[in-house]
């Protein structure tokens, strides 16, 4: 039986560029990741204001602001912790780590707001970070990595135990909770997510910055 996360999968798949993903529909407007000329400096804006955003969805499912929240903690998807070691390591490397900057403050104040206020909107942020990062962002990473960092894995892009196992789980935990939502509820949390798409994009613009 298919559940809402197919439908939240299906409108994402779409936003996605043609050169992306199959199903993409958009022209893309920046060059393919191939053709980037990322740099260090860029790639270390884009890991700070990444945590930024995973500190602020781990704290909201933390504290659970809403009741479904609390079924999404401790899931193993979670990267703030790894984000730090990675920035620890930046640092023994000689590299002088920057402030947080504009896009991962703004989407991280927005994500407090919706989770306040608006939880349907909030998932729809929430499942498309996560499972973004763990497809498309692992393909961004490693192609950063052999430009950048000699090939070198960071821990943000390393989970433990099965990855596919971690993000079914998680589905299930979606489905779960959208289960209770009206239709209304549902197309609410899809329309969403155009705004986390481009609010991701701005943080990953960041790698050529």
């Amino acid at each position: 039986m298919k559940g809402f996360v197919d439908e939240m999968r299906a409108v994402a798949m779409k936003l996605h560029t043609k050169d992306q993903a199959r199903e993409g529909e958009k022209e893309s407007v920046d060059p393919p990741i191939a053709a980037w000329n990322p740099s260090v400096d860029g790639y270390l804006k884009f890991l700070v204001d990444s945590k930024v955003v995973f500190d602020t969805l781990e704290s909201i499912v933390t504290t659970a602001l809403h009741p479904s929240y609390g079924g999404f903690k401790n899931t193993g998807l979670e990267r703030s912790e790894q984000l730090s070691k990675d920035l620890e390591w930046f640092k023994e490397e000689g590299y002088s780590i920057p402030e947080p900057s504009k896009p991962g403050i703004v989407y991280s104040s927005y994500l407090q707001q919706l989770a306040e206020n608006d939880p349907p909107a909030f998932i729809c942020h929430f499942y498309n970070i996560y499972f973004a990062h763990s497809a498309g962002g692992r393909i961004i990473g490693s192609k950063v990595a052999e430009k950048v960092l000699n090939k070198k894995e960071l821990e943000f892009y390393k989970w433990e135990g099965s990855l596919s196992q971690l993000l079914q789980s998680v589905r299930i935990k979606l489905n779960h909770v959208s289960s209770g939502w009206s239709r209304e509820e549902k197309n609410h949390c899809l329309e969403e997510t155009e705004k986390s798409f481009v609010y991701s994009e701005d943080i990953i613009r960041l790698i050529l910055s």
